[in-house]
């Protein structure tokens, strides 16, 4: 999910730390240039999150000279690791990786980041209006609750969504077959025409919250269509219940260090290409190159990859003007709003009590939970997403009210215990300067059709990366790298 400024950004960047009785040190800039950059390269990549350096590493090993501009003052974008401590990190943004997502993986086993399972024995939490209950993940629903109330609506809902997504191309959704009767109606349009159970729209509200922060009715069915369909690789369909499943699905693993190590690898081995604290104001191209123009460097190129989300994207200022398809898309293509919670304990308790760490909530702030303790065990760190309508009547709240409805609802789920955490971490990924949202831009109704061939159609010297542009694993790790990798193979095609 996503990254880190955390979100997927200073952990929980604009987050107080606070909490009983323990502040936690926040985590040290990536490596920087040491030195001045250079004024000349063939390349010139803005945004140092997993595509921006990924794209980067790829030119480099090709030959190309390359220059990376990021705005904030570390690497990672929606990836941040959080310093607990003692060499123990909270991952503030993007945290897990799973079967199909073979491209980061392959990336995290080239710098020497390992992974190792995310905690999942025991049983999982679901809170709803009609109380609580413990389930295994083992049964037929996966990580979905098996509530007998909803589970005629969730198990017609799952299937036909899966096999209506077979339909979509994930590489250019917009020409599936019934491209404009999809994208003429939002997720939550749909499943208020095809479900029985009207509580069943709080369970998917439950799913759309973290997976996408954001609502059901603020999602083109034919966007909820391609990101199912995303949800795998070339030879494995994707399916609905990868997305939020953990044993076997995209939250099976975690990253040993965290996932923000793997740029800060990358990031080493740039040396002075890398410039951070250069956020990236203007680019102009002509018929000979590219001139990009950050706070305090100014470099040309033969080429530019701009690798950030869409809705900063379009706040670059570019000369000439792009088509206004393009203006147009990133007006429409905002940012999800997610915030992500964690509290610190001594020890993951909930373990002891037979709990996974992993709750779903149709009540409260928190949407969903996880384990996010480090491999060995200790301390134990939870955290929860709070998406969509929550997140925006939680940044309402202040610091101290946010905190204790966190914790209030924690305790509900694993008990008592978790209203006494030793530190207590949050960030609103939507008031970070340089995300805007996490942890995916949103698609609403008519976007796709109407322009979304532009999201990575290169503008002459200009290319486009970042996980919305990919046609796997969009909204993820994943993604992020193959963007990066796509928009590598282009530019070494231009030069």
């Amino acid at each position: 999910m996503a990254d880190r400024d955390i979100t997927r950004r200073s952990l929980f960047g604009t987050g107080a730390a606070l909490g009983a009785g323990a502040l936690l040190a926040e985590a040290a800039p990536s490596a920087a240039a040491s030195g001045a950059a250079p004024s000349t390269a063939d390349v010139v990549v803005v945004g140092a999150g997993f595509a921006g350096l990924t794209a980067a590493r790829e030119l480099t090993r090709a030959g190309a000279s390359v220059v990376v501009l990021e705005a904030r003052d570390r690497v990672g974008g929606r990836a941040y690791n959080h310093e607990l401590g003692g060499g123990v990190i909270s991952e503030a943004g993007a945290t897990f990786v799973g079967p199909t997502q073979d491209h980061v993986l392959n990336l995290a086993a080239e710098t020497g980041v390992a992974t190792f399972p995310t905690y999942d024995t025991g049983n999982d939490v679901y809170v709803s209006g009609s109380g609580r209950q413990t389930y295994s993940d083992t049964g037929p629903t996966g990580s979905a609750p098996p509530d007998p109330l909803l589970l005629p609506d969730l198990t017609t809902v799952i299937t036909r969504l899966d096999q209506m997504s077979t339909e979509v191309p994930v590489d250019a959704p917009w020409t599936a077959p019934k491209a404009e009767e999809y994208d003429r109606q939002s997720l939550g349009s749909w499943l208020a025409a095809n479900t029985v159970n009207p509580d069943f729209a709080a369970l998917a509200a439950a799913a759309t919250r973290p997976i996408f922060g954001a609502e059901p009715r603020e999602l083109s069915l034919l966007y909820v269509l391609y990101y199912i369909a995303a949800s795998g690789n070339e030879t494995t369909p994707g399916t609905f219940e990868r997305n939020f499943d953990t044993r076997d699905g995209a939250q099976m693993w975690r990253f040993a260090g965290g996932s923000q190590l793997i740029c800060q690898r990358i990031a080493d081995s740039l040396g002075d290409r890398l410039v951070l604290n250069a956020p990236v104001r203007r680019i102009s191209q002509s018929g000979t190159g590219v001139v990009v123009t950050a706070d305090g460097v100014t470099v040309s190129a033969k080429q530019v990859v701009v690798a950030i989300p869409p809705a900063l994207a379009g706040r670059i200022d570019y000369q000439p003007l792009l088509p206004f398809q393009r203006d147009q898309l990133t007006q429409r293509f905002g940012q999800g709003t997610l915030s992500k919670v964690a509290a610190v304990y001594p020890e993951p308790f909930w373990r002891t009590a037979g709990l996974t760490g992993q709750a779903i909530s149709t009540d409260g702030p928190i949407s969903a939970t996880f384990d996010d303790s480090p491999p060995e065990g200790g301390p134990g760190v939870v955290f929860g997403f709070v998406g969509g309508d929550r997140a925006r009547g939680f940044a309402q709240l202040s610091a101290a009210d946010r905190q204790a409805a966190v914790l209030d609802q924690l305790s509900g789920f694993f008990g008592p215990a978790a209203l006494s955490p030793t530190g207590y971490l949050e960030t609103q990924w939507a008031a970070e300067q340089w995300t805007r949202g996490c942890p995916v831009a949103l698609a609403p109704p008519g976007l796709l059709v109407s322009y979304g061939e532009w999201i990575r159609r290169p503008i002459g010297r200009i290319h486009w990366a970042g996980t919305e542009t990919s046609t796997y694993w969009a909204g993820y790790m994943d993604g992020a790298v193959r963007s990066g990798e796509r928009a590598a193979r282009e530019v070494l095609d231009a030069l």
